[in-house]
């Protein structure tokens, strides 16, 4: 819902001419009613009037004013608030805007690609879920899809307030893992959602970010390249199409099937791959929100690319912290899922390498984490419905790092190898009270000798190791963990977290 604005008397208006609807004071997109604000530092709080204008914002007691630049747009910092409301939020200038039922706490911005997109009402055990979706103090703020060439200050969306009339169009990781902080916290939540599903990172990241490195500066000139060929390309399918007019005639003449519609090229204006085309037009209008932090799952639309998608993850995250201006912010992302057919034997695949990068990623940039998934994917299904774990997980670490909780965030993650005759033996870091089994036995592990050819191997937990070995190799020298598209494994910890997938022979 939009605020109403106190708009000047029809007599007014006509006294003072047109100027003064050109003057009037308006508010940046995020801010509607129902919106919650970032708990603990200094809130933005901005938008756009007439040059020189004077705009005072008042809200729980504190009253800023600030003259509007020759840009037409204003800022205001308040200090910042404990946790709480509702509260008004007012902005004043040669017109008034009250914004109705604001709260104060924990703001998180959830972004990626159709894994987040993914709904409540698609999810596991929907009716239940949105018929107990009575959570006043969790809010949603979804952003239109939008692309744009250069960076906008304005988006379509609204906060809505949580309830089984509203919850199930959610984002459904970024539901459960707000519900987990709402119930643990006790303290207002806001989900500011943008993504969009099939898009690759690099959509997702400004164009001054890309165009500053090496490896992705090639990458946005080839799109500009395409958008200049454009025009020849959809002359080109005029012609197509003619011939495929005349084909299908001729087809229904001699009563056979119909061919193939061919399909029309797409604008590189407005393709959602387009590199900076999604940071411009879904992130940017959020710039510069306060927020907490945020949480993201995409990946799907750069496996084949996991080297590359290192970097540019890397990159993105410090460009958003750029862009908000408010430090190294906590970044978590979800790490895919087990997809596609199960391999008979270990084998080397695009998606395994893909999950190595994002577990890397987190290794590398300060204050990032990563939520593991490899045991909730369904086979040939790219959208595990069950995002109930996914939401959870992230949530147990933004709990454990930035509310204190003293709680498991992370399943077993791979430590050191050493080789005990024709026993390699495997030793873990977050061992969550213990490493356990999932299921009937140990699986999911490859091992190899000394001509690095791997097989599947037998697998037991001794203490607080696992000792992999194979009747075919008797010297070895490399172990892999569910290093497969859609591994079969079952190794977690006492606090029911999954281990991490990985490689000892990593380059």
């Amino acid at each position: 819902m939009r605020p109403v604005l106190r708009l000047l008397s029809i007599s007014t208006m006509l006294a003072v001419g047109s100027s003064a609807l050109q003057a009037a004071v308006a508010l940046a997109s995020p801010f509607t009613d129902h919106a919650v604000l970032q708990r603990g530092q200094p809130i933005p709080v901005w938008g756009t009037a007439d040059v020189g204008e004077k705009v005072t914002v008042t809200f729980d007691g504190q009253t800023k004013t600030v003259t509007v630049g020759d840009d037409k747009k204003w800022l205001i910092k308040l200090d910042a608030h404990t946790a709480g409301g509702p509260y008004d939020l007012t902005i004043a200038g040669t017109n008034t805007i009250t914004l109705t039922d604001i709260l104060v706490g924990e703001v998180w911005v959830c972004s990626g690609q159709s894994n987040m997109e993914w709904t409540v009402k698609s999810s596991l055990n929907p009716d239940q879920e949105i018929a107990a979706a009575k959570f006043p103090k969790l809010r949603h703020f979804k952003v239109e899809k939008k692309t744009s060439d250069s960076p906008l200050t304005s988006c379509v969306g609204s906060w809505t307030v949580c309830n089984p009339e509203t919850a199930s169009g959610y984002t459904a990781v970024g539901y459960f893992f707000g519900r987990k902080l709402l119930q643990e916290l006790d303290v207002p939540i806001g989900l500011l959602h943008t993504s969009w599903g099939g898009t690759p990172a690099e959509a997702w990241t400004s164009k001054p970010a890309l165009t500053g490195t090496t490896t992705f500066k090639d990458v946005t000139t080839a799109w500009d390249k395409q958008a200049e060929t454009y025009p020849a390309q959809v002359e080109n399918f005029k012609k197509v199409m003619t011939k495929w007019e005349a084909d299908v005639a001729a087809a229904k003449a001699a009563g056979k099937p119909e061919p193939k519609k061919p399909r029309p090229p797409q604008d590189p204006k407005t393709s959602p791959h387009k590199p900076a085309s999604l940071y411009n037009g879904m992130l940017n209008p959020l710039v510069p929100y306060g927020i907490k932090g945020a949480i993201w799952y995409q990946g799907e639309s750069n496996a084949g690319r996991a080297k590359d998608y290192r970097e540019l993850m890397a990159l993105m995250i410090g460009d958003w912290r750029t862009s908000f201006g408010q430090g190294d912010f906590p970044f978590y992302v979800v790490q895919l899922a087990n997809y596609m057919k199960r391999s008979d034997q270990p084998t080397d695949t695009a998606w395994a390498a893909l999950r190595e990068a994002q577990y890397l990623i987190t290794k590398t940039v300060k204050n990032t984490g990563m939520s593991v998934t490899i045991d909730i994917g369904e086979g040939e299904d790219i959208h595990p419905k069950n995002k109930q774990d996914v939401g959870l997980r992230l949530a147990l670490i933004a709990l454990a790092k930035d509310y204190g909780k003293q709680i498991a965030c992370s399943g077993p993650e791979y430590k050191a190898m050493t080789v005990d005759g024709a026993n390699a033996v495997v030793s873990f870091e977050h061992l969550g009270g213990g490493l356990t089994v999932t299921g009937e036995k140990l699986t999911g592990f490859a091992i190899a000798g000394e001509d690095k050819k791997f097989v599947w191997a037998e697998a037991k937990i001794v203490g607080d190791t696992v000792v992999v070995f194979a009747p075919s190799v008797t010297k070895p020298t490399a172990v892999r963990y569910a290093w497969a598209d859609n591994p079969e494994c079952s190794l977690s910890n006492k606090a029911g977290l999954p281990a991490v997938p990985f490689r000892t022979d990593r380059p």
